[in-house]
């Protein structure tokens, strides 16, 4: 009688694994290729690194809302998340409440903006998933930027987003969580 095959473990960016993977697994991984992974409950999320319109969309993003920042407050692109039981997600950009933190990863409290912009591989991750677990982890504000030029800002009220702000045409002005208008058509 033959003994069973090994499994094929194909050479790839994620090494065979066989259980559920957990933060910690998914925080040892290479940083191969810019590609992303995230975690939800135990399965890996890949996307592919970002085109350049997104990058743009990021760079004007990050000029307009630096000098709006208030106090105790900290701007950072794609940074870790870590959200509670094995979550870890990755926004494009985040406004954090622990300035000048050198971590691994962020906790959901203390994120007070999560942001995303919508590219075609992303586009239910972004409008759908994230906001529900960025909601589920109580994280106050999250904003989504479609390159199309919508945005639209959520504010968490009662365990669930709902819509704070609305703009088109790559404009968009808010009050809260602080004062701001942005621009992605410069």
């Amino acid at each position: 009688m033959a003994a069973p095959a090994e499994p094929v473990k194909p050479d790839c960016l994620v090494p065979w694994h066989d259980d559920p993977w957990t933060v910690e697994e998914a925080l040892e991984l290479p940083e191969e290729r810019g590609s992303r992974i995230e975690l939800v409950d135990g399965a890996l999320l890949v996307s592919p690194a970002p085109k350049s319109g997104h990058q743009r969309i990021l760079q004007r993003l990050q000029i307009a809302l630096l000098p709006v920042l208030p106090s105790g407050t900290e701007l950072l692109p794609g940074i870790n998340v870590r959200l509670p039981g094995q979550r870890l997600l990755i926004p494009d950009l985040a406004v954090v409440t622990t300035p000048d933190l050198d971590t691994v990863y962020y906790r959901a409290r203390d994120v007070l903006l999560a942001a995303e912009i919508v590219s075609p591989s992303s586009r239910m991750l972004d409008r759908v998933l994230k906001r529900q677990l960025y909601a589920e982890a109580g994280v106050p504000f999250y904003l989504v930027v479609d390159p199309a030029g919508q945005a639209v800002l959520f504010e968490l009220a009662e365990g669930e987003y709902r819509e704070s702000a609305r703009g088109e045409d790559g404009r968009l002005s808010f009050t809260e969580p602080f004062e701001a208008t942005l621009d992605f058509t410069r």
